[in-house]
C-alpha cells in the first residue's frame, strides 16, 4: 500500500486553500503521498546554556554526608587539585580517586579538564563523594550536552544519606541500653 502521510507544509497549504474557499459549500480533502525526504540527522540544541565565570571556568557545589565541595573546572591536562594538594596526596586511597574520576570516565573526558576543589566537613569518603557531585554538576555546566549521560549514571543527584543523630535515652541512634534484670 502507498504511504499516505502529510507533512506540515502540506497541512499549511491545505489550511490556506480552506481559508480561500471558506464561502464554498463543499471542500475536498486531498491526501498526497509524501516522498521521503533526506533527513539530516542534526543533534538537537541543548536546552541549557553554558555557564562560565570571568576566567572561563565552570563552578558547582557538591555535597555528600556532612562534606561540602566547591569545584571549578576548565579545559586543561587533567590535573585535579583538592585543598591545594594533588589528588594522589589528598585522597591516598585508590578507591577514593576512582570515585572522583567517575564523571570523567562516564563522559569519556578523562584528562581533558583541570579541576580545582576546596572541601570542608565530613570524612574522606564523604569528601570524595562531594567532589564527585561537584565535578558532575560543573561538567554539565561547561558542556550541557553531557547532562543526559551524567544524569543517567546518577551523578547529578545529591546522595542525601547521612548519619542518624543519637537520641536521648538510647546508647546510639537506635540501640537501647543493655537491659538488667537485677
Amino acid at each position: 500500500m502507498a504511504d499516505h502521510r502529510q507533512s506540515l507544509s502540506d497541512l499549511a497549504d491545505l489550511a490556506k486553500a480552506g481559508a480561500a474557499k471558506a464561502g464554498a459549500a463543499t471542500t475536498s480533502v486531498v491526501t498526497e503521498t509524501v516522498v521521503e525526504e533526506k533527513a539530516a540527522v542534526a543533534e538537537p540544541a541543548p536546552l541549557r546554556e553554558q555557564i562560565l565565570d570571568a576566567q572561563g571556568r565552570a563552578y558547582a557545589t557538591g555535597r555528600r554526608k556532612d562534606a561540602v565541595a566547591r569545584v571549578w573546572i576548565k579545559p586543561g591536562s587533567g590535573k585535579i587539585t583538592v585543598n591545594g594538594r594533588d589528588q594522589e596526596v589528598y585522597f591516598a586511597r585508590p578507591t577514593l580517586r576512582l570515585v572522583i574520576n567517575q564523571p570523567f570516565d562516564v563522559t569519556e573526558r578523562r584528562g581533558q579538564y583541570d579541576v580545582v576543589a576546596t572541601v570542608t566537613g565530613g570524612g574522606l569518603s564523604g569528601q570524595a563523594g562531594a567532589v564527585k557531585h561537584g565535578i558532575s554538576q560543573a561538567l554539565t555546566r561547561y558542556e550541557p550536552a553531557l547532562r543526559s549521560s551524567v544524569k543517567a549514571a546518577g551523578f547529578l543527584t545529591r546522595d542525601s544519606r547521612a548519619v542518624e543523630r543519637k537520641k536521648y535515652g538510647r546508647a546510639k541512634a537506635r540501640r537501647s541500653f543493655q537491659f538488667s534484670k537485677r
